[in-house]
C-alpha cells in the first residue's frame, strides 16, 4: 500500500526510495510465477535482477543501476515495463512514475471516475431533496440531483459534458454566478489556487490543460491571477449562502465526502443550517414534483 506521494523529496531521496521499492517488489515475486523455470538454490528470495532485465527487455546494468540509486533518467516506456514485470497495482505504478520524476500516465481506472455509476447515480437521487453532486478534482461535474440544478438555476442535461465544470460554469454563466452570494473576486481567486494546487498532482493531463486554455479563454482576469498569484489551496466545507428568484435568500452548509481513490470523484451535499434552510430546500423539491 502507498500511504503517501513523495512530492516534497529531493531528487536524491527519490532515487533512493524508488531503488528501494523495486527491490522490494523483486523479492517479493516467485520466478515460477512469471514463466519462469526453476533455478535451483537462491541466495535470496524472489527474482534476480538480470531476470527482471529480461523481460523488461532493459539492460541488467540499467536495471541495477535504478535499484542502486543512481542518477538517472529512465523513459515511461521503460518504468511501465518494469511495472508490468514486477505486477505492480495501478497505484504502484504511479508511485514508480513520481518517483522517477516522470508524470502519471491516466489508467482506466481514473478515466472511469469520469462517468457516474449506477450505484452513485442511486445515491444522489436518494439524497433528495437536499442538493448533490459528484465532483472530480478539477471540478468537472459527473453525476448531480435534482436539487443541485434548481438550486445553481442550471439545467446540466442541457449542457455538454466538457462544459459541466463548476469553474467553467462560474466564469460562463450569469445565472449559475448570480445564485451564489459572495466576493466574485475571492471567489476567483480560490478557484486559482484550488486549480493550481491540482494541477501539480495531475501534471501532464490532457483534460487539466484542456480546461485551463478554457478558463484562460472565457476570463481574462482568471488568467492573469493565474500568473500573478502563486497561491495554492484545499477546499473545506464552507456555509453558502444562496439567492432564489422566487424563494430569496438562504443559507446551507457544504459538506464534502471523498469515494476511493482518495483523489477521485467527491461527493458534494448541501444541507440546511436553520429554518430559512430546510423552507428553501423543501420548496425546492415542490418544484421537481410538479
Amino acid at each position: 500500500m502507498i500511504n503517501s506521494e513523495p512530492q516534497f523529496q529531493t531528487q536524491e531521496e527519490n532515487r533512493k526510495a524508488l531503488g528501494a521499492f523495486l527491490r522490494n517488489r523483486r523479492e517479493s515475486l516467485e520466478p515460477q510465477h512469471l514463466g519462469l523455470p526453476p533455478a535451483g538454490r537462491r541466495r535470496t528470495a524472489g527474482l534476480r535482477r538480470e531476470e527482471v532485465a529480461m523481460l523488461a527487455d532493459i539492460g541488467v546494468t540499467w536495471y541495477t543501476w535504478l535499484e542502486q540509486g543512481r542518477d538517472i533518467r529512465p523513459s515511461a516506456r521503460t518504468i511501465n515495463a518494469i511495472a508490468d514485470v514486477l505486477q505492480c497495482s495501478p497505484a504502484e505504478t504511479r508511485h514508480l512514475f513520481l518517483l522517477s520524476g516522470l508524470v502519471p500516465e491516466e489508467t482506466a481506472e481514473a478515466k472511469a471516475c469520469e462517468s457516474v455509476s449506477p450505484e452513485a447515480r442511486c445515491l444522489l437521487d436518494a439524497l433528495m431533496p437536499q442538493p448533490a453532486c459528484l465532483q472530480m478534482p478539477n471540478f468537472d461535474l459527473v453525476g448531480y440531483n435534482r436539487s443541485f440544478c434548481h438550486l445553481v438555476g442550471v439545467d446540466l442535461d442541457l449542457l455538454a459534458p466538457e462544459d459541466r465544470n463548476c469553474i467553467y460554469l462560474w466564469l460562463t454563466s450569469t445565472t449559475w454566478r448570480g445564485r451564489h452570494v459572495c466576493t466574485e473576486d475571492i471567489v476567483l481567486q480560490n478557484f486559482v489556487a484550488y486549480f493550481r494546487a491540482g494541477m501539480v498532482e495531475h501534471r501532464g493531463e490532457s483534460r487539466w490543460e484542456a480546461l485551463l486554455t478554457r478558463f484562460f479563454a472565457a476570463s481574462p482576469e482568471f488568467e492573469m491571477l493565474w500568473h500573478q498569484l502563486h497561491d495554492v489551496g484545499t477546499i473545506e466545507n464552507r456555509r453558502k449562502t444562496f439567492v432564489h428568484p422566487r424563494l430569496g435568500q438562504f443559507s446551507l452548509q457544504q459538506m464534502y465526502w471523498y469515494s476511493a481513490p482518495r483523489n477521485g470523484a467527491r461527493l458534494l451535499v448541501y444541507l440546511p443550517v436553520d429554518e430559512a434552510g430546510e423552507r428553501a430546500l423543501a420548496s425546492l423539491a415542490q418544484e421537481i414534483v410538479l
